[in-house]
C-alpha cells in the first residue's frame, strides 16, 4: 500500500484535538450565557418582589385613603344637616315673626291711605308744638312735692316704706298739675290711638295696646311717678311699658330725665338695652356712664350714681326688672322709680325669649 494513502495517527490526532478545543470553548461561553441568564433572573426576581411591596403598600395607601374620605365626607354631610336645621330653626322663627309684623301692621293706621297719612303727619306737628311749649312752661313752674304722699304698690322689702321729703319729686297729678295730667293723657292716648314707628329719638315706635296704656296711665297718676306694677306675661312688654314711660318724661322733662336700669344679670341687661333700642329709637351710644341710659346689676352702685344725678340737678328714673326678689331702701328716696312685681302666674315664662 501507497503510504500517502494510509493516514497516520498524528494526522488524527490533531483535528480531534481541534474540535475537543472549539467544543470546550463553546461549553465554556454557554455556561457563561447560563450564568448571565440566572444573574438576570435573581435580578429580575428581586426587582419582582419590589415592585410587589410597592404595590401592596400602594394598596394600603388607596385603602386608608378611602377611608379618610368617608370619614371626611360624613363628617361634611352631619355639618351640613346642622346647618341645614339650624337654617330650617331661623327661617320659622323669622316667618313667625313677619307674620306677628303683618298681623300688627293690619291693626294699625300705618299704610291705610296717602290722606291719612297726611292728617297724622299735620296732627303730628301740631301736637309737637304744644307740648313742646307745655313742656316749656311746666319747666318754668315751681315744683314742690306733694303734701300727701302718693300711695305705692306692695312689693317685697319696700312694702310699709314711705321716704321723708323726698326731693324734687315732679308732680303728675293734682288739681294744681292739671296741663300736666292733660299732657300724660295725650300721649298715651297718641301712643295707643296714632304709632308712630319712625319717629323721632325717645319716642315710642311701636304698638301701644290699652293694657300697657292703663299700666302707664296707673304710675303716672295713681302712683305719682313712684311705685310697683305687677310685672307682664313678658320682660319685653314690660320694657315696652317702661318705653312708654320714659318718653313721656322725655317728652316732659327733656334730657334732665337719665334712666338708670336694674336687673340681676348681663343677660336681662341685654335684653333691656336691645328692648330700649327698638322702642324708642335710641342707640348705642345713649347707653354709657354719662348718658341717657345706664344699666346696672347692683343696687348700691345704682343709689350712687342716682345720688350724684340729683346733686347735680339732673332726673333719675329708676326701672327695676322683674327678676329682683327684693328692692333695697336706699333706691326709694328717689324722685321717680318704677319696679316691676313679678306675678307667680307668670314666674315660669318670666326668662324666655319673645319678641315684639
Amino acid at each position: 500500500m501507497n503510504s500517502e494513502e494510509s493516514p497516520t495517527p498524528e494526522h488524527i490526532t490533531q483535528p480531534l484535538a481541534s474540535e475537543v478545543v472549539d467544543g470546550e470553548l463553546a461549553y465554556r461561553q454557554i455556561s457563561q450565557k447560563i450564568a448571565d441568564l440566572q444573574e438576570i433572573e435573581t435580578q429580575l426576581q428581586q426587582e419582582i418582589g419590589q415592585l410587589r411591596s410597592r404595590h401592596q403598600a400602594l394598596q394600603a395607601q388607596v385603602s386608608e385613603t378611602e377611608t379618610n374620605l368617608t370619614r371626611i365626607v360624613q363628617e361634611s354631610l352631619s355639618h351640613l344637616e346642622q346647618r341645614k336645621q339650624a337654617l330650617q330653626i331661623s327661617v320659622e322663627q323669622l316667618e313667625r315673626r313677619s307674620d306677628r309684623i303683618r298681623q300688627e301692621m293690619k291693626t294699625t293706621f300705618a299704610g291705610t291711605s296717602q290722606d291719612l297719612a297726611i292728617r297724622v303727619q299735620g296732627f303730628k306737628d301740631y301736637l309737637t308744638g304744644s307740648l313742646q311749649d307745655l313742656a316749656s312752661a311746666a319747666e318754668q313752674l315751681q315744683l314742690v312735692p306733694a303734701v300727701k304722699a302718693p300711695q305705692i304698690n306692695p312689693v317685697p322689702e319696700a312694702a310699709n316704706y314711705l321716704p321723708q321729703n323726698p326731693p324734687n319729686i315732679p308732680p303728675f297729678g293734682g288739681q294744681q298739675f292739671q296741663d300736666t295730667t292733660k299732657q300724660i293723657r295725650r300721649l298715651i292716648d297718641q301712643y295707643r290711638s296714632q304709632p308712630d314707628y319712625y319717629g323721632p329719638v325717645w319716642q315710642l315706635r311701636r304698638t301701644f295696646e290699652p293694657i300697657h296704656a292703663e299700666r302707664v296711665s296707673h304710675w303716672f297718676l295713681n302712683l305719682g311717678g313712684r311705685g310697683a306694677l305687677r310685672s307682664m306675661s313678658s320682660r319685653l312688654q314690660n320694657i315696652l311699658v317702661a318705653s312708654a314711660t320714659i318718653s313721656i318724661l322725655h317728652k316732659l322733662y327733656g334730657d334732665r330725665v337719665r334712666t338708670l336700669i336694674l336687673a340681676s344679670t348681663p343677660e336681662r341687661l341685654g335684653e333691656w338695652r336691645r328692648g330700649l333700642q327698638d322702642c324708642l329709637g335710641i342707640g348705642r351710644p345713649e347707653f354709657g356712664p354719662d348718658r341717657g341710659v345706664v344699666l346696672f346689676e347692683a343696687a348700691a352702685a345704682l343709689a350712687q350714681k342716682a345720688d350724684r344725678l340729683v346733686k347735680a340737678e339732673q332726673l333719675p328714673l329708676i326701672i327695676i326688672d322683674d327678676s329682683e326678689e327684693q328692692i333695697s331702701l336706699g333706691l326709694l328716696q328717689f324722685p321717680l322709680w318704677l319696679a316691676f312685681a313679678p306675678d307667680p302666674k307668670n314666674m315660669k315664662n318670666r326668662d324666655e325669649d319673645d319678641e315684639f
